[in-house]
This record gives structure tokens, sequence and C-alpha cells, in this order.
């Protein structure tokens, strides 16, 4: 087999983001990608867009979005569970990402409407994550970069401060090869549903996977077995609600639902138990799988009436329908009387509605109702009435590696040599919990580059 300076473990953005990086600085580069070609990428072949700092309007991007509001943002979500000295450098290194990203042929598109005010702060894709994926492989092609698909590492071999080799098995027979450098950009371990009910308890059996069936995590435990320093807690993840229709792996983000804003959720006894308002969606969405974990089976309902229906983009399955709420239930499978009750509750606690805004926060509330709905509460009266189950679909693990701000990985006696990591491996480090939408994006790109320069200076 041909020497590598650099062995790359992933196939997806921070992967080929580190790739294409050290390829230009000169090294000669391998990627080891687990999945087969057509189901190359991970999670990236599923996103959407890239969160970007910008201090003026900048490609696709209006206005302005800086530091400081972003880094809010992030704190809103994570409730202050992150390195700011990683997060900030993230947030300051996006603004230079975006002429990069199109440089090696990622094209970007106004923002879709229904994306509740994403045109500012997020970058969509032109063609969605698998463009963005074909786009990369093909640059990194062009600048001399062999990928190997069906190719699952299964070691990384520690010792003292360097990894002396990489074990992996190919076509059946299993190879080892010896890089001047590693970068581990292989994703969480979301796919591997022992580990995840290990984590989370017998709940996670009822859990969905959003993403790629091959984040297993097998790298990820080689590494920590080894005594590799570790960031991020087993049951802290990326968990959004998706449609309970949603395949148990690879539904991407087609079967996310964006109508949880302007409808009621309950669980499976016909009770409301979350703000369904708390804020504009890309900030709120990535905890209502969470919110959901927590209801009796893993799984809610959410209840809408004819007039919201054209206010979210449309969902992959259409939703149920039924011209009474009681014929709602029955079609559920909820209790009718329980639902009747929790609806004409809301309603009654509903006010003026007339400053009713659906795409910023509007404070139209319910009063003296427990949980409150804090903006966009409308009565639910106008028929038909439309319902979606909600299940917990999980996205990525932020159990991870901890690195430094250059990615590179240590154990408790320092620094290891020739060992980085990049995206969802280490983004633990910067999101303790929650999540803020299109930021796995960037952190990939950022720590992706990042990785890549470092591992090719150390290996030149």
């Amino acid at each position: 087999m041909t020497e590598y300076d650099i062995a790359v473990i992933g196939g997806g953005n921070a992967a080929l983001c580190a790739a294409m990086t050290a390829a230009e600085a000169g090294a000669r580069v391998l990627i080891l990608e687990t999945a087969p070609k057509p189901y190359r990428g991970g999670n990236s072949r599923h996103t959407r867009n890239f969160r970007c700092m910008h201090s003026g309007p900048h490609g696709p991007l209006v206005e302005q979005y800086s530091e400081d509001e972003y880094f809010q943002d992030l704190l809103k979500v994570t409730g202050g569970k992150t390195d700011e000295n990683l997060a900030r450098l993230a947030i300051r290194t996006s603004e230079e990402c975006l002429p990069w990203m199109m440089e090696h042929g990622v094209r970007f598109q106004p923002s879709l409407s229904g994306t509740l005010s994403l045109a500012r702060t997020n970058a969509f894709f032109m063609g969605g994550g698998k463009s963005l994926v074909n786009a990369y492989y093909r640059t990194a092609e062009g600048l001399g970069v062999d990928v190997l698909y069906e190719a699952a590492v299964t070691h990384l071999e520690l010792e003292g401060d360097r990894i002396a080799f990489v074990e992996f098995t190919h076509n059946g027979q299993t190879h080892r090869i010896s890089p001047k450098s590693v970068v581990v950009a292989s994703g969480g371990f979301q796919a591997d549903t022992d580990w995840l009910t290990r984590a989370w308890g017998p709940a996670a059996q009822n859990f969905l996977i959003r993403g790629t069936s091959y984040n297993r995590g097998i790298v990820l435990a080689d590494l920590l077995k080894q005594g590799v320093d570790s960031v991020g807690d087993a049951d802290q993840c990326h968990a959004v609600a998706i449609d309970g229709r949603a395949p148990k792996f690879d539904g991407g983000i087609v079967t996310r639902l964006d109508c949880v804003p302007f409808s009621i959720v309950v669980n499976k006894n016909a009770e409301r138990f979350y703000d369904e308002g708390e804020d504009v969606w890309p900030k709120r969405y990535a905890i209502w799988g969470r919110l959901v974990a927590a209801q009796p089976d893993q799984v809610g309902y959410a209840i809408i009436e004819s007039q919201a229906l054209d206010l979210f983009m449309p969902s992959v399955f259409p939703p149920l329908k039924a011209d009474t709420l009681e014929d709602l239930a029955d079609l559920m499978d909820l209790p009718a009387d329980k639902l009747k009750n929790t609806v004409e509750s809301f309603n009654a606690a509903c006010g003026d509605t007339s400053g009713f805004h659906p795409t910023e926060l509007d404070g139209v509330a319910t009063n003296g109702l427990t949980p409150a709905k804090t903006n966009w509460a409308r009565p639910i009266t106008a028929p038909p009435f439309y319902g979606y189950s909600l299940r917990t679909g999980v996205t990525f693990t932020y159990l991870g590696l901890k690195v430094d701000e250059n990615a590179q990985c240590q154990t408790a006696n320092g620094p290891i040599s020739n060992l980085w990591a990049a995206g969802e491996t280490m983004a633990g480090s910067i999101l303790g919990q929650g999540y803020l939408a299109g930021f796995g994006m960037t952190i990939g790109t950022v720590f992706g580059r990042i990785a890549g320069r470092e591992a090719a200076a150390h290996a030149n």
C-alpha cells in the first residue's frame, strides 16, 4: 500500500476539510470512509446550512451577525455549557470559511421561505449537504487525495505520545498503515443503540437516528479506552423531535417537523408538557428531542388547525387529518375526551391574537395556563384539524475527544504529537448541551481546516 503522510478517519464535512487543507499544504492524504460510496459523507449528507458570523452582507447572507450576538445565541441554547475560547474561535473563523467553501466547490442559495429569519445568520447550500459532500470529494480528488470506501478503522495504536499505526478492514482483509499524522473525524456513537441505552437507559430503544447508520463510535471507544482525554457527557446529544413515521436510520433533515411553534404538543395522555412558543424555531428545535424523550413511551403529538398549515416547511409525510378533534384523537390513538379538554383549556387561555406574527417573537401568549405558550398562541378552532406523531431523533452525541485550539488530542500526560480531531467527534468541547441550527457544520469546517493544517505541518 502507498505510504501516506496523513490518514483522515471519516468521510464527512470535517474529514474533507482536513484532507483538502492538508493536501494543499503538500501532504499525501488517505481518507478512510467506513460507508460505501453511495452513503459517503456521514451526517453532512443531510445538512442544509452553515451558521456564519459576518460584519456586513456576505455571500448569500444579509445585514450583519456579530461575534457577540452569535456567542450569546450559543450561550442561550447550551445554558453556558461551552468552552468559550473554542466557541469564539469557531465563531470568529466562520467568516473566512464562507469564501473558502466557495473556492472549494460549494454553491449557496438564498435562505428558504419558512425558515424563521435564518437569512441573516445561516448560509444555505445549493442542493443541500449531498451537493456539498460531492463538491468536496471532487475537489479532494483533484488535489490528489485518495479515498478508500468500506474501510472500517478498528484500532489506533497509542504508543507513548504518538499514534504508531492505524488498523482497518477493507475487502475482507485487515490492513495496517503508519502515517505521520492522523485526523479523527468519524462522528459520534449514536448509531450504536447499545451504547445509547447504557447512557440513557431503556428509553433509548425508542429513539430514531436521523443520520448515518455508520457512526457507531468505534474509533472514539478505542481511543477513550487507551486514555485519550474525553469531553462531554454520554447522555448529551443533538436530538430533535422528528416525524414518528421516520425510518430507524438515515431519515435525515426531511423528517424534522417545524410545526411545533404553531401547534400544541401533547403526550400519549393528551397533556401538554412544555411551552411550544418559547423562542423562534432555529433556537429551540433542538430541545424538543430531549423533551419528547422524557414523555411516556418517548412519543409526543403535535395538534394544529387548518389556518396554521401553511406557516411551516411542508413535511415529508402528510399529517393525519380529521374534521373533529375526537376523530383526530382516534386516528392518533389518544384519549379523545382528554384531548378535547386540553384543547378547550388552551383555547380559553388565548387572548388577543391581533399581534400574531409567524416569523418573529410576537408576545401573543396564553393567560393563566401551565405550561404557558408565550408566543404564537392562537386558539385551535378551525377544522379540519391536523396531527403529527413526534419521536426523538438523535443527530449526534456529545461525548467525544477533548481538543485544544489546534484541534490536537491529549492524554493526562500531555498532547498526542500526531493526533487531531474535528467535527462531531470533538463537538462536545463546544456543545455541552443543546444545539444551534447550522453550528455543527461551522465546528466541522473550522476545526477540520485547523486539523488539516496542523497534521500537514507535523508531517512535513
